[in-house]
C-alpha cells in the first residue's frame, strides 16, 4: 500500500477520495463523529448527496466510517461483501478509521484481512482529514 500526506490527501486526481461528478456514492457507518467536511467535499465532488446504507440502486463507490467498536474483523468483512452488493464493476470502496492514538483506532492489518475475506485488496492508504485515516479497497484481478 502506498501512504500519502499533506493537505490534499484524499484528492486521489478525480475529486475527494476519487470520486467524480454524477457517482453515486453510498455511505456506511454514518454517526456523529464522521469528518463533515470529508463528506461535504466528496457531495460537493459528484454533484449529489451520499446515499445511506438502505439504498437500494447501483452505486460507484462507498465510504465505511469503521471504529474498533463498530465490531471486530468478520464483521467488517460482512459490511464490506454488504457494500459490493450494490456496487458497480470498478467501484471504488473505502475504509475510513480514526487515526492511530485516536479513540476507536483500527488497525490497517485488521482492514486488509477483512478486504481479504471479503474478495478485495487494499491498494492505498491515506490520510483522509485530519481525524481519519483512509484505506481504498478494490477487487481481486480475476485470474485464468
Amino acid at each position: 500500500m502506498a501512504a500519502t500526506a499533506g493537505p490534499s490527501t484524499h484528492d486521489t486526481g478525480k475529486g475527494p477520495l476519487g470520486f467524480s461528478s454524477g457517482q453515486v456514492v453510498q455511505e456506511w457507518g454514518y454517526d456523529e463523529d464522521i469528518d463533515r467536511r470529508l463528506r461535504a467535499d466528496v457531495e460537493a465532488a459528484t454533484g449529489t448527496e451520499l446515499v445511506d446504507e438502505y439504498y437500494g440502486d447501483v452505486t460507484d463507490g462507498a465510504i465505511l466510517w469503521w471504529r474498533e467498536e463498530d465490531g471486530d474483523v468478520s464483521d467488517l468483512a460482512d459490511t464490506l461483501v454488504d457494500a459490493q452488493a450494490n456496487l458497480d464493476n470498478g467501484g471504488l470502496i473505502w475504509v475510513l478509521s480514526p487515526k492511530s492514538g485516536r479513540p476507536g483506532h483500527v488497525q490497517p492489518r485488521d482492514v486488509e484481512e477483512a478486504a481479504s475475506t471479503a474478495g478485495l485488496h487494499a491498494t492505498t492508504a491515506v490520510a483522509a482529514a485530519p481525524a481519519w485515516s483512509g484505506i481504498r479497497l478494490a477487487a481481486r484481478p480475476r485470474t485464468r
